[in-house]
């Protein structure tokens, strides 16, 4: 079986073996699917624009003919070079075209075939892991070695530092989808472009707070003690495919807004003043729900839960299947916690 794991798949993406020149991308991550198929067919042709170097199919239609396959892949081209075939996998099985393919060999052609979720029973799956000529790669959401890795290696390429803790809430706001988090740091970079380090406050200036996600009345809810608007609002976030860590991420943004308002009301500041301080773009419409938060919680209590939330975002990278779970938990945790008041 070739099911490539851990560092077997940086060392096939960084040198494609081309006696293994079948490449299935799969997995929950479609950033990272979509990462990795680019930079396979970046390497197997001269020119990715040509059509007659990059021949793209859809992975329905192909079931249909899947006898298209073979043909397609040892085509020989009428001026020679490199080809590669790009497969948008979907619904329906062309798993028998690669079966075929698998006693075959493709001459100077790559066969990249991107699919989502697959069952280790899936047709395609199992078609792949066992041709001799092929290799599957399970492309699954971003541990925190590896958003460390792609924060340093985007750092490392602007020529930039970042703060221990500009670097730890960035990595409470990255993960869900590779594609977004590599996007969401060269926005960064950009922003920074100049200075010698990233600080805290280019992240929340610069990191998307998922306002159009609609996420504002769950953070609310939650430090306002409304549990049942808390799971309300979730299970509306959850519904609309939002990501559980961008949650918790939005979470700790809040009590860390918090938290620095909160300081100020020590020091002698008004609620109203010590909100504008903490949260200076804060829309008139959540000025209520942010007063209310700064009665409840002191700078103490902000403190322990932004290490509640701290945990949840580690917890829910480590085990991504958990994420929703451990994401509504410590949400539900903060409302109770709201509404101690003490």
């Amino acid at each position: 079986m070739v099911a490539l794991r851990g560092r077997d798949i940086d060392s096939y993406l960084a040198k494609p073996d081309p006696a293994r020149p079948i490449v299935l991308l799969y997995g929950a991550d479609a950033g990272l699917v979509r990462e990795r198929a680019d930079a396979l067919i970046t390497s197997a042709v001269d020119d990715p624009n040509d059509p007659f170097s990059l021949v793209r199919l859809d992975g329905d239609d192909l079931a249909a003919e899947p006898s298209r396959l073979v043909d397609e892949a040892m085509t020989v081209p009428l001026f020679g070079g490199r080809r590669a075939i790009r497969i948008k996998a979907g619904g329906r099985s062309f798993a028998s075209g690669v079966e075929t393919l698998a006693g075959m060999t493709p001459k100077d052609c790559c066969i990249v075939i991107e699919a989502g979720e697959l069952r280790p029973e899936s047709p395609l799956r199992k078609a792949c892991e066992k041709a001799k000529n092929a290799v599957a790669i399970a492309c699954y959401p971003d541990t925190e070695r590896d958003l460390a890795k792609l924060i340093d290696d985007e750092m490392r390429a602007a020529n930039l530092r970042i703060a221990p803790d500009a670097r730890t809430m960035l990595m409470a706001s990255l993960g869900g989808d590779r594609q977004t988090s590599r996007n969401e740091l060269r926005k960064l970079t950009l922003y920074a472009h100049g200075a010698r380090e990233v600080t805290l406050d280019d992240v929340a200036a610069v990191i998307s707070d998922a306002s159009d996600l609609k996420l504002d009345p769950i953070v609310d809810a939650a430090f306002a003690g409304n549990a049942a608007r808390v799971e309300s609002e979730f299970g509306k976030a959850m519904m609309a495919g939002t990501y559980p860590g961008v949650i918790i991420s939005a979470a700790q943004r809040h009590a860390a807004a918090l938290h620095k308002a909160s300081l100020a009301i020590d020091e002698g500041a008004s609620a109203s003043a010590a909100a504008e301080s903490g949260f200076p773009r804060l829309h008139f419409s959540r000025k209520g729900s942010v007063e209310t938060a700064l009665r409840t919680f002191t700078a103490g209590r902000l403190a322990l839960t932004m290490e509640q939330l701290a945990a949840a975002a580690l917890d829910s990278r480590k085990q991504a299947a958990l994420a929703p779970a451990i994401a509504q938990r410590v949400l539900l945790s903060i409302a109770v916690n709201a509404r101690r008041r003490g």
